[in-house]
């Protein structure tokens, strides 16, 4: 195909669709991580169940689900969903990418009702409905992602006086909570834990978009491996990936999954936006009716997630209240708290 048939086809799905062929691309990428992670909690847990009929259940600290093809088909499932979710940032602006998030509890409330047979309330399928409409409604009004042609572009928009700023305050608010706040306050307030996973998990897209991006570009043909910038922001990512694993695993260890996932993909996912709309200017490239249209899906988003998370222990009219602690009922992380957002694994769409 020449490239004038190919900027041809462009320029006809863009008028078609009112979507750029990269944010399509980056779309199709969040879906399908949405999709592979969802599918992989059932997947999994379907693995521990059946490994703890013959051994040592993964809770009580056995580890025969290691030898469970189920667990790894599970496994693999999250692994691929994770890869997409990375691509999907090199394509597509994290307003578009991150909220898309939510879609995975879908699919894990859905496959969960079909194969575990586990009961999905009438106010839940109102919230995975309502999940739908504000991931519709932010894609058809995301931003178009913003032509970048090396990775020290991306290191000059990193480097604005904006986004300077906005990562030095992060830096610091994430560091008093980690130093003051976590010693004495992490064991009983949720957002000591979870304020540090969003705040350093902002930073981390912002790097793993960048990181992203030089390698697409280096794959088309233009390397970005010889610029420095490409490996900062290859440490940028590892060390704040780093710090959202212990984090995350010690709020998922302390307190309920169902009080955890919601709180955190509010935070994470607000937080990202900012992060994003200051460094890559989304926001310029955009009308304000077509701003707030956006904000509305993401709030239409986070209600049908908070219903959805709220109504999975209420069956033919029962109610059973959510546990702020965690520390029964822990057959395994899929256990009667419910399934959360994003495995504990994943960091870039919570």
């Amino acid at each position: 195909m020449s490239p004038a048939t190919a900027s041809s086809g462009g320029n006809w799905v863009e008028s078609y669709t009112g979507m750029s062929s990269d944010n399509i691309k980056g779309l199709v990428l969040a879906l399908s991580s949405s999709l592979f992670i969802g599918a992989s909690f059932i997947v999994k847990k379907k693995g521990l169940k059946k490994a703890g009929a013959s051994g040592l259940r993964a809770g009580a600290g056995g580890y025969s689900y290691l030898s469970e093809p189920l667990w790894w088909a599970g496994m693999i499932a999250m692994i691929v969903g994770e890869v997409a979710n990375f691509a999907a940032y090199a394509f597509a602006p994290a307003i578009l990418v991150t909220p898309l998030g939510a879609l995975s509890i879908i699919i894990s409330a859905v496959l969960a009702y079909v194969i575990l047979r586990e009961k999905l309330h009438i106010f839940g399928i109102l919230g995975c409905a309502l999940c739908v409409v504000g991931s519709t409604t932010i894609v058809l009004h995301a931003p178009q992602e913003r032509a970048i042609e090396s990775v020290t572009e991306v290191w000059d928009l990193a480097t604005e006086p904006a986004f300077l700023s906005y990562a030095i305050i992060v830096l610091v608010a994430a560091l008093i909570l980690v130093f003051r706040f976590a010693p004495q306050y992490g064991q009983t307030h949720i957002m000591v834990y979870i304020g540090i996973c969003s705040l350093v998990g902002s930073l981390s897209v912002m790097s793993v978009k960048a990181l992203g991006i030089a390698l697409k570009l280096t794959f088309s043909g233009m390397n970005q491996l010889n610029y420095p910038q490409t490996w900062v922001f290859t440490i940028i990512v590892v060390s704040c990936v780093s710090t959202q694993v212990n984090y995350l695993n010690k709020a998922l260890d302390t307190f309920n999954t169902a009080v955890v996932s919601p709180i955190y993909y509010v935070m994470f996912t607000s937080l990202t936006i900012l992060a994003s709309v200051i460094m890559f200017k989304d926001w310029d490239r955009q009308k304000p009716t077509q701003i707030v249209t956006e904000m509305c899906g993401f709030v239409t988003i986070l209600s049908g997630t908070f219903l959805l998370h709220r109504t999975k222990d209420m069956v033919d009219g029962s109610h059973h209240s959510s546990r702020l602690s965690k520390h029964a009922n822990e057959d395994d992380d899929y256990s009667s708290d419910g399934i959360p957002l994003k495995s504990p694994d994943s960091f870039w769409q919570p």
